[in-house]
């Protein structure tokens, strides 16, 4: 059977939590055809318990031949049990980080609360925030990223300083996030820019930032901000420790946030990128007409253009060649 072409999806089914193995054996199928479980392990040696594990994705199939075969199937249902099964790891962490909080609020009551967790609310965070960054030096800052934003300023100044500096910062941002007017092109880009690593969820439980491993900022996301608009500053406990795993497995769930295309960006514009990166993290097409600064009637255009240039008659097409020629 002739070899097709397929896309690299290592990076992308990695993301939903499928192992190495298994997206090597999807991408054979998918380049090379239906196989017997005999050419698949011949095709991509591994335990033979892979196989079981890469049927219950529901990526793929067994044919009803004599010798059956395994063979790709619409991935929609499979994507939706992978994307599932994030999405209950993250409540698990949610539901570790409250446990762990209960834990130090029953175990440590014997020592001074406040040595461990500060509460600091309504328009005294911005100045507190900016008293304990500029004391305590950093190699990394950690950032789960919702509105509100406690700066109505969109540019942020003092990240790009300290990215010059040498100060590594990951950010995941919320979808919510992208759409605030202006910031992905006036706040991200810039700080991508200058290196910060950035990547993409629909939502985060938390907005949190972890400053090396020394003290960490926690308030509350839009959704829960009417209820209770306050600033937990935690430093190093069995809480702290548990906010530093949130944000690890929020990172690993998390989409790359690409702004600058990939081996063949040279053949888009800045302003074409920047709305295929838009539509990547999900923003609808008012937001992306708002954030880029043009009308409906010019958004569509360009998407069109987009389209003509990839050869694609729908956006599903335009993104899976997005995709293969490293546009996003």
């Amino acid at each position: 059977m002739s070899r097709m072409d397929a896309p690299d999806l290592t990076r992308h089914l990695g993301h939903l939590g499928l192992g190495a193995w298994a997206v090597s054996a999807y991408q054979a199928l998918l380049s090379t055809g239906p196989m017997t479980a005999d050419q698949l392990a011949a095709a991509v040696p591994g335990p033979a318990s892979e196989l079981t594990d890469l049927l219950e994705t529901g990526l793929v199939a067994l044919t009803g031949d004599a010798e059956p075969r395994y063979v790709p199937v619409p991935p929609a249902t499979g994507l939706d049990v992978l994307s599932l099964r994030r999405r209950a790891e993250l409540e698990q962490a949610r539901v570790a980080t409250q446990r762990a909080y209960d834990a130090f609020r029953r175990h440590l009551c014997g020592q001074p609360t406040e040595d461990l967790v500060e509460v600091v609310t309504g328009a005294a965070i911005p100045e507190r925030i900016k008293q304990l960054t500029h004391s305590i030096p950093r190699q990394e800052v950690r950032r789960l990223d919702s509105p509100p934003h406690f700066y109505s300023r969109v540019r942020n100044e003092s990240e790009e300083r300290q990215l010059r500096e040498g100060i590594s910062y990951r950010v995941v941002y919320s979808r919510s996030s992208l759409r605030r007017p202006h910031y992905l092109k006036e706040n991200i880009v810039p700080c991508m820019k200058a290196g910060e690593q950035a990547r993409t969820l629909p939502r985060v439980p938390v907005k949190l930032s972890v400053l090396d491993r020394s003290i960490a900022f926690v308030s509350f996301t839009i959704d829960d901000t009417e209820r209770n608009d306050s600033l937990l500053i935690v430093r190093p406990s069995s809480l702290f420790r548990a906010l530093e795993g949130l944000f690890e497995l929020c990172w690993r769930s998390a989409s790359p946030l690409d702004i600058n295309g990939g081996t063949h960006a040279h053949r888009l514009r800045a302003h074409d990128r920047m709305l295929l990166a838009l539509l990547a993290a999900g923003a609808d097409d008012d937001s992306i007409a708002r954030e880029l600064g043009i009308s409906k009637r010019t958004f569509f255009r360009r998407l069109s253009l987009l389209m003509e240039q990839a050869g694609a008659t729908s956006r599903f097409q335009l993104a899976l060649h997005a995709s293969r020629n490293d546009w996003l």
